[in-house]
């Protein structure tokens, strides 16, 4: 009897020990092991109350300040469910969860969008009547769909744009058979300059303004489907820099006239059309015209009646780049005053102007770079807004008053906070985690200080996993004098007297930022797990990344991969410095442009690095696509001298680890000639190179084949590094 009591207490051991992430855990661990939260919270509108769902998804719940924050139920699935089928008998629904995505209209109300079988639909739910109070509805095969303040409703069939009115009636807005010509579609010059629509509705819902990209002058590209039993090609129109581009422009269409209007940004042709904006009374529309070589932008207002040029309201002109990402943001009560989000001067901050063109006020503050625009207060006299602090590590809620510019720090914990505030101003939903906080969500009194914590999560590894040491890092730029976010995450187990191979986990290109003050440093699954194998795992966010202001990234103008990678050799030095670093075995792995700098360290820095792996790698910018190519490198015939320093391909000479290609054969981003260019440069310098498809991916490899290559990736290095 004692053996088999002995023999339970060790299973039942053996079942809580600590162990390591699986490969599967790479992928799914995200899911797996999150840390206790409220998911889809927000506040209710007109309440000191928030609302989120249940953890099974079936439920909305609240949270409020009348019953002391006590969790209560506020609506089910099943009551949803119930309503809809109350106000569209003759429809059938697939509700599986309930709304993810919701918007309160009062205090009772919220807006939803839900898809039937017949047609889609947008309702107004009534969380105390159970029912749905209103709802505008258009055609199943509609995409892209935007909804006017009258109950008009713009949506996409393939090129062509269709609005279903109010009573029903379907209109034909374009009817453009050649599918080159592409209406309303938010994939116009490539979603760069901060395009996330192609069609905006006038506030009263009487026009729409869209974008009629005519690429008939692009070459098409062949992406190829093996799928098919004989494989099919699939052309797509991919502007290479320094050849033809688009050709956009913007037209408006009034409904009761059935009459167009296309707005005369004039000559070149080639030039991208980006920020537009309604002005509130309808009168005018306001667009940024950027010069294709992307340095000089002109922010120009024009008559939304007859087209005409009006005037330009302000310039931006740089020896870099210009790049704006920011429609404008109207001051609610003043259609004479908007938010204009820039980093010309430095850091993305807002002003405030006037619709004449006048700079009335910088509502900027010290080097804070303006992550979100989250909105207006209750009276509409400050704006609230996310931000970054400590060098880009965090992120905090600040609030701005628009007439005097002072700007106060609304949340204070050190780390990455994602925060909104209460409808009347009172109150503020702070969520943030850091590298010693999981996740903390709490409720803050804005005048009293006051502080309600509604979440506080453990740690959600303990017991389960066991986690390699993390400490964030900073590293002084080859520059000299910039300091560089980095992040070293130590082997398992480790022990300083050993000597450990490295992975570099490289980006390293603008608009990304791979280390921050956040839980896990920012690290994913796959670097912990690369850890717990016995490697040093480091990542250092170099100059021209995200989240430091313009004069950061600016530095890599018309030679990318140059100071970056001068700043990941400082890395290196780093790493080097370290007793327990085996300086014999340093690998590095990317994906993208981390593809690039993998392939550029690998060939540049042949004698430091051992083993790299390239995912989609860009190999010469010439062979990437206008707008993201251009603004960096100018054109091919502009820059010969950077283009020619910048290409891998007569760099394959210098190889001499092994380096693993990796690319999606369907990539339409980074498209597959440039890792075959890369090969056979490889192949005709005599160099030997590994090289692997994935047929049925884009330029991510997602689903549970992102677990076969994470599983290559850590195989590869287990074979040529660490043994």
């Amino acid at each position: 009897m004692k053996k088999f009591t002995l023999f339970f207490l060790l299973a039942g051991s053996m079942a809580f020990a600590q162990k390591n992430f699986t490969i599967e855990e790479t992928v799914t661990g995200g899911r797996k092991y999150a840390p206790t939260t409220q998911m889809a919270q927000q506040w209710r509108k007109e309440t000191k109350s928030i609302t989120y769902l249940s953890a099974d998804f079936s439920s909305l719940l609240e949270k409020s300040a009348a019953t002391a924050w006590k969790e209560t139920t506020l609506a089910t699935k099943a009551e949803f469910e119930s309503a809809l089928k109350a106000k569209f008998s003759n429809e059938e629904f697939t509700v599986r969860t309930f709304p993810f995505a919701i918007n309160w209209k009062t205090a009772n109300t919220f807006e939803t969008e839900v898809a039937g079988k017949k047609n889609n639909y947008k309702v107004i739910y009534d969380v105390v009547a159970k029912q749905i109070l209103s709802s505008v509805s258009y055609a199943t095969e509609g995409a892209q769909a935007k909804f006017a303040s009258n109950n008009n409703v713009a949506w996409l069939k393939d090129n062509n744009i269709k609005i279903t009115d109010a009573s029903g009636k379907v209109i034909d807005v374009t009817n453009d058979e050649n599918p080159a010509i592409v209406n309303g579609s938010d994939y116009v010059h490539r979603q760069e300059f901060g395009i996330d629509r192609g069609m905006w509705w006038n506030e009263t819902g009487t026009q729409l303004a869209y974008y009629r990209k005519d690429e008939t002058m692009v070459g098409n590209y062949p992406i190829i489907n093996w799928n098919e039993r004989e494989a099919v090609n699939k052309d797509i129109k991919y502007p290479m820099a320094g050849m033809k581009s688009e050709e956009v422009t913007l037209v408006i269409y009034d409904i009761a006239s059935g009459k167009k209007v296309t707005i005369q940004t004039g000559e070149p042709k080639e030039q991208y059309l980006t920020m537009v904006s309604w002005e509130p009374t309808g009168k005018h529309i306001f667009i940024g015209i950027l010069n294709r070589e992307q340095n000089h932008l002109k922010f120009n207002k024009y008559d939304a009646k007859t087209g005409t040029f009006v005037k330009t309201l302000f310039e931006e002109k740089a020896s870099t780049w210009v790049e704006p990402q920011h429609a404008l943001t109207f001051v609610p009560n003043n259609p004479n005053q908007f938010i204009y989000q820039t980093d010309f001067y430095g850091f993305n901050q807002m002003y405030l102007y006037n619709t004449d063109g006048k700079l009335l006020k910088n509502l900027g503050y010290k080097d804070v770079v303006v992550k979100e625009l989250l909105g207006f207060d209750a009276k509409n006299t400050k704006i609230n807004y996310l931000g970054t602090a400590n060098n880009g590590l965090d992120k905090q809620l600040f609030q701005v008053d628009i007439k005097s510019g002072k700007t106060v720090q609304l949340t204070t914990a050190s780390g990455m906070h994602t925060a909104s505030v209460s409808s009347d101003g009172t109150m503020i939903l702070d969520q943030y985690s850091n590298v010693t906080t999981p996740n903390e969500i709490s409720v803050i009194n804005i005048k009293s200080k006051k502080t309600t914590t509604l979440v506080k999560a453990d740690n959600p590894f303990t017991g389960k996993i066991d986690m390699p040491k993390m400490e964030l890092v900073t590293i002084t730029s080859a520059d000299g004098k910039t300091p560089l976010n980095g992040r070293i995450i130590y082997p398992g187990n480790f022990d300083a007297a050993k000597k450990y191979p490295v992975m570099v986990y490289v980006y390293g290109g603008s608009h990304a930022q791979l280390v921050n003050n956040r839980w896990m440093g920012g690290g994913g699954y796959f670097d912990y797990y690369m850890a717990q194998q016995g490697y040093v795992v480091f990542t250092l966010d170099n100059r021209g990344s995200d989240s430091r202001g313009k004069r950061f990234c600016d530095v890599t103008h018309r030679n990318l991969g140059v100071n970056e990678m001068a700043d990941q050799m400082k890395g290196v030095e780093f790493l080097k410095s370290k007793a327990f670093v085996d300086t014999d075995k340093i690998g590095v792995f990317g994906w993208s442009f981390g593809g690039f700098m993998t392939t550029s360290l690998m060939t540049n820095h042949s004698d430091v690095f051992k083993v790299g792996v390239a995912g989609g790698p860009v190999i010469d910018w010439k062979y990437y696509e206008i707008m993201y190519g251009e603004r960096y490198m100018d054109m091919p015939q502009e820059n010969p001298e950077g283009y020619a320093k910048t290409s891998l391909l007569d760099k394959a000479k210098d190889l001499k680890g092994r380096l693993l290609v990796i690319h999606g054969a369907q990539d339409p981003v980074v498209v597959q000639q440039h890792s075959m260019n890369f090969i056979e440069a490889c192949i005709k310098a005599g160099k030997q190179v590994d090289y692997f498809l994935y047929p049925n991916h884009e330029h991510n490899v997602g689903g549970k084949d992102r677990i076969h290559l994470y599983a290559k990736v850590a195989d590869y290095f287990n074979v040529h590094l660490k043994k």
